[in-house]
């Protein structure tokens, strides 16, 4: 019997993967939750074989980071991501961090359930369509610092909300900004968000 944690935030999502996964024979759903953090902690106190992870979780773990929890605190735990999109910066965030297997959301329940099977017993899976952009990965050409000035400015914040925030001047964000635009060839800062989203960098 496969043990499977499942970390979906959305509610219909969520039920109706636990309806689908358990029709399987040899799978057991130890516990569904909404949120990378709750993940890390079911899986602490269920100890499954295999946890499936959406990437684009709220709370104060994504997907991503979850599975690198894991993989710190419970290396027997496989994580295979799910994800609706194939966005280049989360594949590369999932490389990064050793996660076991990378599906999209919309791959035939069979492909889904061959995949935790597969991880389960030690083989790393890619979904099929993602094996081009896996080879083709731009780098991010972001800072870490970068990131966080590009995704305030996603959220709607302007240079003296974004100084204010993060502890800096307003002419240094103004900077970064320039530069974030720069590196991004973009047109402004909205298509340097707009660039940034698609690639998955913030």
């Amino acid at each position: 019997m496969i043990r499977v944690l499942l970390a979906e935030d959305q509610h219909v999502i969520r039920g109706a993967l636990v309806a689908l996964l358990s029709l399987e024979p040899d799978l057991e759903i130890v516990a569904a939750v909404e949120s990378g953090d709750a993940a890390v902690s079911s899986a602490l106190v269920h100890g499954p074989d295999v946890a499936l992870l959406d990437i684009d979780m709220p709370g104060t773990l994504d997907g991503l980071a979850a599975a690198a929890e894991l993989r710190a605190k419970l290396p027997s735990c496989r994580t295979l991501m799910l994800t609706g999109h194939g966005k280049p910066g989360h594949l590369r965030r999932a490389l990064a961090a050793q996660v076991d297997g990378y599906l999209l959301k919309t791959a035939p329940p069979e492909e889904l359930v061959t995949a935790i099977r597969a991880v389960a017993s030690g083989k790393r899976v890619l979904d099929p369509s993602l094996a081009v952009t896996a080879w083709d990965l731009a780098d991010n050409p972001l800072t870490p610092r970068e990131a966080d000035v590009l995704r305030l400015v996603a959220g709607g914040a302007d240079a003296a909300e974004i100084a204010a925030q993060l502890f800096l001047g307003a002419g240094t964000v103004r900077n970064y900004l320039t530069a974030i635009v720069a590196k991004l060839n973009a047109r402004n800062r909205t298509d340097a968000v707009r660039i940034a989203a698609e690639a998955g960098w913030i």
